[in-house]
């Protein structure tokens, strides 16, 4: 038994991830290098990093398609475009919100969690995201699969001829299977880089992928010797069902962002400066999004024309897929090119949403063994093994339940932004994140806030009878009403009841905040989460910058017995 031990033990250190040095075991079960705070030399994203970032995210088939679906749905292109605008904008403002808190203090979104849920209680939100972010993954790799079927198939046509032996929902033929296995093979490569490198993936991928969008654009509207029908066409709705349909729209838009919401800290926290993950997302994610929606509604009009016998085809996967059935060598050539295009888009789009978010997640889930790349790439294993084909069989019932997983998000997003803005108003002490001491600031009630729980469950009822309703269960249409605006719905309950509960059961570290607004992140030079003596380390700082002696304040909480009372 002895020998069995120590074989485990071996063995265990040898899958151990880095750790810096000096931390006790109970940081151990906290925190490893991707988890702690990143210092200056990773701090490498720039305004221009985040722009091409945004710019790479947002041509996407999903983007594409978003402000399609509300044409279906009886909005006219106008109307729909300004959905888009609208919602990104709303979406913007929500980003850079939670980004400022990574680009301020350079910790992502599973540490940030433990400021308001807790210590453990975050893991919660954390196993929520990581979950979804695996789900997304293989959705995502499935449709970049189709994009890869018409890379190949532009060259040998013959590819579509394959024979079907996998009998299964979503798979026309084992073409299909097979392209998704290159596609899923071909981004393990680029999993394996660190985060704060990859950005030079997006900027490849923000001069690639655009280029083909236009060309794509200009390609439709050549073929159908103008811009289609759709522009000529009025809205097929009046009164109060155009009213929510535009609201739907809105609504449509804002919930294609909120994974991103909640953890755009996983990627502000390599911000050079704090102002680079501000300005650069706040224009840049509506006037990308908008720009690919439109591309997306004038293809699909020109569609129409194109292919009078199939109508509208709002898939561009779907538009290629008839170049290549008409033949020609030109259709191949420009097919092949934007399908590449396509291909790199989605891989960029599955490492930003999806990859990195999980493997983040993971790392907080069990830091001792796993960091972010590892993390990775158990999320790309596991959005193999959930068979993504079957989930996109049913569209419409898979976006149904993808749109509603927003109420979890939106009251996460909720009582993260009322923590860090209205109860703390932007003090937050680093090295106590990384603690399981009973008596610091976040340990609550056994590590968890019941506070942070009560808002984040309050958010979700509010949303649970009109959720019933949009998948079939007759409800009163004042729960759809409600639900028809679930993200808002969920954030300003979730936010409210937080704050309200804050404002009769005082939390500990924010007798700061009385003297105003108080960041001191970025004033941070040295991210050790080593204890001298039981203080922080980076306390002589903080006072030097900003004149609050935080030790001070710190040992009259502990004095006081604030530090872990409810």
């Amino acid at each position: 038994m002895g020998a069995f031990r120590r074989n485990v033990s071996r063995l265990s250190d040898k899958l151990a991830v880095d750790a810096e040095p000096g931390l006790t075991a109970g940081q151990l079960m906290l925190t490893n290098h991707d988890l702690k705070p990143v210092e200056p030399e990773r701090r490498q994203w720039r305004s221009r990093n985040f722009v091409a970032f945004w710019i790479a995210d947002s041509f996407n088939i999903n983007t594409w398609m978003i402000s399609s679906s509300m044409i279906q749905g009886g909005l006219s292109w106008w109307q729909s475009w300004l959905c888009v605008w609208i919602g990104y904008t709303i979406a913007a403002c929500f980003i850079c919100m939670t980004g400022r808190i990574g680009a301020q203090y350079h910790i992502g979104f599973p540490v940030v969690g433990r400021a308001s849920f807790g210590i453990w209680g975050s893991l919660w939100p954390v196993l929520n995201r990581a979950v979804m972010a695996c789900i997304w993954y293989g959705v995502q790799s499935w449709i970049g699969g189709q994009c890869v079927y018409l890379m190949i198939r532009a060259i040998w046509n013959s590819f579509q001829d394959m024979p079907t032996t996998i009998h299964a929902p979503g798979i026309t033929n084992d073409a299909y299977f097979v392209a998704f296995i290159l596609f899923w093979v071909g981004s393990l490569p680029f999993l394996w880089f660190p985060v704060h490198k990859i950005r030079h993936l997006f900027t490849v991928k923000a001069y690639v992928v655009p280029v083909a969008g236009v060309s794509f654009f200009a390609w439709a509207i050549s073929r159908a010797h103008g811009i289609g029908p759709i522009v000529h066409q009025k809205n097929t709705i009046e009164g109060s069902a155009l009213a929510w349909a535009f609201v739907s729209g809105i609504m449509s838009s804002i919930a294609n962002f909120a994974t991103l919401i909640v953890n755009d800290p996983d990627f502000s926290r390599f911000a050079k400066r704090p102002k680079d993950a501000l300005w650069s997302q706040l224009i840049t994610i509506p006037f990308g999004f908008a720009i690919t929606s439109f591309i997306g509604i004038i293809v699909s009009s020109s569609s129409a024309i194109i292919f009078p016998n199939q109508g509208y085809i709002w898939n561009p996967l779907d538009i290629l897929k008839s170049f290549l059935d008409e033949g020609g060598a030109a259709n191949r050539t420009g097919v092949f090119f934007i399908s590449t295009a396509f291909t790199l888009a989605q891989l960029g789009t599955n490492i930003a949403a999806n990859s990195v978010s999980a493997g983040t997640d993971m790392t907080a889930l069990m830091p001792k063994f796993l960091n972010i790349r590892r993390g990775s790439y158990i999320c790309a294993i596991i959005g193999l093994c959930i068979n993504p084909w079957y989930l996109t069989s049913s569209a419409s019932s898979f976006t149904t339940y993808l749109s509603a997983y927003s109420v979890f998000l939106s009251s996460i997003a909720g009582v993260i932004i009322c923590d860090y803005y209205a109860v703390r108003k932007g003090y937050l002490q680093v090295v106590d994140l990384y603690q399981t001491d009973k008596k610091g600031p976040y340990w609550y009630t056994m590590g968890i806030n019941w506070r942070a729980y009560a808002a984040y469950i309050a958010g979700i009822i509010i949303n649970v009878v009109g959720f019933a309703g949009a998948i079939g269960t007759p409800v009163p249409s004042g729960a759809t009403y409600i639900y028809n605006v679930n993200f808002f719905s969920g954030f300003i309950v979730s936010s409210g009841v937080y704050y309200g509960l804050n404002y009769f059961f005082r939390v500990p570290a924010t007798r700061i905040a009385e003297k105003g607004w108080l960041e001191v992140g970025d004033s941070i030079e040295n991210p050790s989460l080593a204890y001298n003596n039981g203080v922080p380390v980076y306390d002589e700082e903080i006072a030097t910058e900003t004149g609050y002696d935080g030790k001070k304040d710190m040992k009259a909480t502990i004095a006081r017995g604030d530090s872990n009372s409810d």
